[in-house]
């Protein structure tokens, strides 16, 4: 077996410690996984409840999309203020995207939940295809497993 494979919990905390630096340099930090199978990438933010603001989550999008993505509405959101779930608006050369707030950010965050605790709050950024079309929408054309919604929708601010 490989070092990893026998000290899983030294490997966890190594990547809990590069976290933390990076959200020590920066302010937060990206988390991101791959596809796999039919399970779609998904990728979300760590450290943005240290500023007072929620996590930010996006599934459905290839990872270093939607890490930049993350990035710059995180930065967006840092010197700005926290948009209402419902809320649609983009990004200069991104999708379209309407906020909804994550029903249980603390099981699918779940390196924020662990550093944060449990309550903390996550708001998706659900995004339209190239056609503006969302998810919940008959036509609508993602990657394969979709872009699952963490939450209910709500009517539009």
């Amino acid at each position: 077996m490989c070092w990893d494979c026998d000290h899983p919990a030294d490997r966890a905390e190594e990547h809990l410690a590069t976290l933390r630096r990076c959200i020590h340099a920066r302010g937060w930090a990206v988390q991101a996984m791959e596809r796999h199978r039919a399970h779609p990438p998904w990728a979300y933010t760590v450290g943005l409840p240290l500023r007072g603001l929620p996590e930010l989550v996006v599934t459905g999008m290839a990872v270093l999309e939607a890490g930049r993505l993350l990035d710059d509405t995180a930065e967006h959101l840092v010197h700005s203020c926290v948009p209402l779930p419902g809320r649609r608006f983009g990004l200069p050369g991104g999708p379209l995207l309407e906020v909804v707030k994550v029903a249980r950010p603390w099981a699918h965050l779940l390196v924020s939940a662990r550093l944060f605790g449990e309550g903390i709050e996550a708001l998706q950024l659900v995004h339209a295809d190239g056609a503006g079309r969302w998810p919940w929408e008959r036509d609508y054309v993602g990657v394969l497993g979709g872009q699952p919604v963490l939450g209910v929708r709500a009517a539009p601010p």
